[in-house]
Formats: structure tokens, sequence, C-alpha cells
């Protein structure tokens, strides 16, 4: 059986970061807690944010890593629970949603943060009492923000997901204002991550078909505009795109994920240093030719219709597979993304470790085809 739900209110235009104060207290928000990062507050997005909250009271967290981690989740907490904060603004890039909403639990459940984590049979143990949160994006990517997930490194060293409707955003503020700024290659690599989402979840078997029609919406959104999106950064046009479709990807992938991100996950735990969206972009290809073989998707045509998606004309579910692979990796040199995992450190005798977690990973068993040891060997190998 099949959940279906989309809960999140979602406001998107240039300039709806103003609204902030207004969304806040429409939710009871009095004393809130923003939790970004130096990079946002350097770019002085911050700043403007605080202008649009003056008439709040307002604590500010602003170390959050770039894989979110316990030890910030824990700081950020206590800031928030000393302060008698009564609300989140989640202000950044999926880091710093996914840093909030390990903040949402952390403050108002006890014990380690590995309770709550799905893999662990945490989700249900995350209740109601979650603090409410609004989120605002500052990247086209992770779509955390009208997502129910978080991915965060634990005190021992694994990257765990944690699940919960509980921790969908009351309010999800997608300006795209804000990605004005976004540097070329981190465009590239979110905007990767997007892709990634929409393709994963349009190849994962369960039945969810308003998924399926959005992912395929965000796959042409995301696919057209990325280039000129990295390109030439103060497109607006092609900036509202890039948000539509990493809002698309989250609001699908609720269908389930696959082995790009089991392995990306994996990856980013051994090497917390690697971009996520970098990993997914250098994974699909792979990936994509593993999943050629399940019968889902030459039953629906499911290659040749991403394959369309993406303005790609093929005749066969051989030849998609193929060309829409082919095309990943032609993306990714336009985009100026690395060629492979070697490019990016990875070394061989990482295999072990990485696949370890791969198979334990909550996406490894919602891919098409379920991955044996050897398949990710394989998978890593052409990766690189």
């Amino acid at each position: 059986m099949s959940n279906i739900f989309y809960i999140t209110q979602i406001n998107i235009d240039f300039g709806v970061l103003s609204t902030l104060e207004e969304e806040c207290r429409k939710y009871g928000i009095t004393k809130p807690l923003i939790i970004t990062d130096q990079g946002i507050k350097t770019a002085g997005i911050l700043g403007k944010a605080q202008k649009y909250v003056s008439g709040l009271t307002v604590c500010v967290f602003d170390q959050t890593p770039s894989n979110p981690t316990e030890e910030a989740v824990r700081a950020a907490s206590k800031i928030c629970i000393d302060n008698g904060c009564d609300g989140l603004i989640a202000l950044g890039g999926g880091s710093s949603i996914d840093c909030a909403k390990g903040v949402a639990i952390a403050a108002t459940h006890p014990g380690p943060l590995k309770t709550y984590a799905t893999i662990e049979g945490g989700s249900t143990k995350i209740t109601q009492a979650v603090l409410p949160l609004i989120a605002i994006p500052t990247t086209a990517g992770t779509g955390s923000e009208v997502a129910r997930g978080a991915i965060l490194i634990v005190e021992d060293g694994r990257k765990l997901g944690f699940h919960s409707w509980f921790l969908v955003p009351k309010v999800a503020l997608l300006d795209p204002e804000l990605t004005l700024g976004l540097p070329p290659l981190l465009t590239a690599a979110t905007g990767m991550d997007a892709i990634a989402h929409c393709m994963e979840t349009f190849m994962a078997p369960s039945v969810n078909t308003p998924a399926d029609g959005i992912a395929l919406e965000g796959l042409f959104r995301g696919w057209s505009n990325i280039e000129r999106a990295t390109h030439s950064g103060q497109d607006k046009d092609a900036r509202m795109n890039m948000m539509c479709a990493s809002m698309h990807g989250a609001m699908a992938f609720q269908k389930g994920l696959g082995c790009v991100h089991s392995l990306s996950h994996s990856l980013g735990g051994v090497n917390p240093k690697l971009h996520h969206g970098t990993l997914n972009a250098v994974f699909l290809p792979a990936v994509v030719k593993f999943n050629a073989n399940a019968p889902s998707l030459s039953k629906d045509q499911r290659l040749q219709r991403m394959a369309s998606a993406m303005g790609i004309s093929t005749s066969s579910h051989a030849q998609a597979a193929e060309a829409v692979a082919s095309a990943i990796k032609d993306m990714n040199k336009a985009l100026g993304l690395p060629s492979g995992l070697s490019q990016m450190g990875v070394k061989e005798e990482w295999f072990e470790k990485i696949i370890a977690g791969a198979m334990a990973d909550h996406c490894h068993k919602t891919n098409p085809l379920i991955a044996t040891e050897l398949d990710y060997t394989r998978m890593l190998s052409e990766s690189m």
C-alpha cells in the first residue's frame, strides 16, 4: 500500500522572504531560532532575513557544517532550549534545513539522535512534540523544505536518514532571488541533486502516480534549465525553474529513492567533505544502466519517458538506458562537475565500507532492483 501526503504550505515567488514574520506568527512562533551557516551569514542573506523578523525575539545558530552532524544539532538545540525558543527557521541549503529537523527532534525528544533514525526503527518514536519549522532554501537541490526526511551524521559516524511526517516544515518560502548569487559549481551540484531525485523516484517501484507526474515535470524543468542557471547565474527564469525542479524532486521522493542515494549517503559518511549532489551526479549513469534490468522499468517504458523529458529521442528500452546514462555524463562535463569518483579522491580500498553502508541505507530497498554487494562493487567501479 502507498501512502500519499502533500501537506506543506509552499509560497514561491521572487521576494516571498518578506512574508517570514507573518508566517511565523501564523504558527505561533514568537521566539524563533534561525539555523544557518557561515556562508549564508557572509553573503548577507542572514541579515536580510533578520530584517523581516524584526518584530520577533530571534536567536541564531550559524555553525551548520556542510554535512550536518549530531554535534551541530546538539549545539543548536542547547541555544534553542536555553532561550526558550518556540520554533525554528531553517535558512540555507539542505544542510541547514536537515540540521534544523535534527534540532526539532533533539530539543523535544530524549536520548541519542540515532534512536530516531529510520534504519534503527526510530520513525515512529518521533512525535508531534517536534518544534514547528519554517524552511527557506537558498539552493535549488535537496528539496528538504517540502520533505519529511533529514540526513544527519550521528555520533558513531554513520550518515543516517530520519523520516517522519511530523518533520515536514509548516511553511516553505521558495524565493529564487536567494539563489541568484549561488556560485556555478554549487548551482551545478545542487541542480544535479534535484535531477537525481526526479529520476530515482520515477524509477522507484512503489505505486504513487502523483509522484510520477511531479517527478517527470521536475526532470523536464531541471534538465532544460540547469546549464543556463549554472553559466548565467542571474537568469531569473532559469533560477525559478531550478527551484521548481528541486521542489518537485522532494515532493515526489516520498515514493522512495534508490542506489544512487544509498551509495551517496554511505560515501558521504566515509568522507563528509564530499558534496552529496556531486556524488549523485557521478553515480547516476551507472545506476541507470543497472536499473535497466528491472522489469518494472521496461513494462512501463520508464526509461523512454525519462529520455523524452530530457529531450532525447529513443526507440527502445535498451537504447533509452544507454542514451540517458550518456547524456548525464555529457551534462556533468558541460557543468564542470567531476567525471568520476577518482577525481574526487575516492579510493578503491574504501569500497568495502561504502558497500556495507549502502546495503544498510534506507534507500537500498526502494530501488527497482535490490542490489547485491557485487552489484554495488560494479556500480562503484563504473563510477570511478
